[in-house]
């Protein structure tokens, strides 16, 4: 029998803090950092084992749609859909159950980042077995990882006190807490059963476009009017409706108003969200002077340095920067400020440079 067992891997964002390698029509997820697999075809690679490439579905963009399609042979090409216009993940999310629930009214949804990194797979694995387990019998599932530090940038997942980390039963969700300021992000850590969001959910479709009629009434509408995914009008139709449903997160259109939403307090997983090029300096392979690079690196009392270039690059007498040489454009940034490359990106949008987009 077919695996009623699902998996949509979300990839439409610009990546706009890995600028300058990281534009409109090439961006983050289908870009090499680590290894000679993107991170959109590392993503695929992890789930194979328990999800077949044909029960892969992608959202994307019409710009990267055709590199995908290209990078991922194994899905089917018509599974890989370019959403009309962004409106964030909830809409997202909701036309893929839609889609699914047509075709698989037994369809169970996990829901995956397209440009994360998780180096123990097999772990990784375990807690993505029980999770669909637990969707099968009606539970929405969401997935904590293991705090490292007070990390300020990721909301958190509240677990009960007595929670275990790496126990692989899912557990009440107590409450979702949004991105905290440090003190608050120190005594999240501190109490041991706030987790970091993944944002990885597993539940049927089925429960998807119910919690949507509920929670996001004028969404559920739009896309129940769509015509069969596999009709010749489908398209035209997604692209009226689709920019007119809301511009809302999951997390707070659906999950945060949801009751009796569980989830897995995972452990080590070797996660990183990859946020910033400083992300991809810490997993780096480094010299004896802790400098990365992806090029010839020659260096003169200099360390602590990243280079993403393709010619030969000297550095002398600097310390704790990112530079990044592109054929068009050169980032030299200093890499506590890693998460600020984004301004660049929104001052380039505003002076509608699009040839450096």
């Amino acid at each position: 029998m077919p695996s009623h067992r699902y998996g949509l891997i979300m990839a439409g964002g610009r990546g706009t803090r890995f600028w300058p390698r990281s534009r409109k029509r090439n961006a983050k997820q289908v870009l090499r950092f680590f290894g000679e697999r993107t991170l959109i075809q590392q993503t695929v690679d992890r789930l194979r084992p328990v999800i077949p490439p044909e029960n892969i579905w992608v959202i994307t963009n019409d710009l990267l749609q055709g590199e995908i399609r290209s990078q991922l042979p194994d899905v089917p090409k018509n599974q890989i859909v370019a959403e009309p216009a962004q409106r964030n993940t909830a809409p997202c999310i909701a036309l893929a159950a839609h889609i699914l629930h047509q075709a698989d009214p037994e369809a169970i949804l996990g829901v995956f980042p397209a440009d994360h990194l998780i180096l123990k797979e097999a772990r990784f694995r375990t807690f993505l077995k029980s999770a669909y387990k637990a969707a099968e019998s009606n539970e929405v599932v969401v997935l904590g990882i293991e705090p490292r530090w007070p990390e300020t940038g990721f909301g958190y997942i509240e677990f009960p006190k007595n929670v275990r980390p790496g126990v692989a039963d899912p557990v009440p969700v107590t409450s979702f807490r949004e991105k905290p300021d440090a003190r608050t992000a120190k005594r999240f850590v501190e109490r041991g059963n706030f987790f970091w969001n993944a944002g990885m959910f597993f539940w049927r479709a089925a429960a998807v476009l119910e919690l949507t009629r509920h929670h996001q009434p004028k969404t559920a509408t739009l896309l129940a009017g769509l015509p069969p995914f596999r009709s010749r009008a489908f398209m035209s139709k997604l692209a009226a409706a689709y920019p007119l449903c809301e511009n809302i997160s999951v997390d707070y259109a659906i999950l945060e108003k949801a009751t009796a939403v569980v989830g897995l307090a995972l452990d080590d997983i070797g996660w990183n969200d990859v946020g910033s090029w400083e992300a991809v300096y810490a997993l780096a392979a480094k010299d004896a002077e802790s400098n990365a690079s992806k090029c010839e690196l020659i260096i003169e009392n200099s360390r602590g340095n990243y280079v993403d270039s393709e010619k030969t690059v000297a550095l002398v007498g600097v310390e704790n920067l990112i530079v990044v040489d592109t054929p068009d454009a050169l980032l030299v940034a200093n890499r506590a400020s890693a998460q600020d490359v984004s301004k660049i990106v929104k001052k380039l949008d505003l002076a509608a440079r699009e040839e450096l987009l």
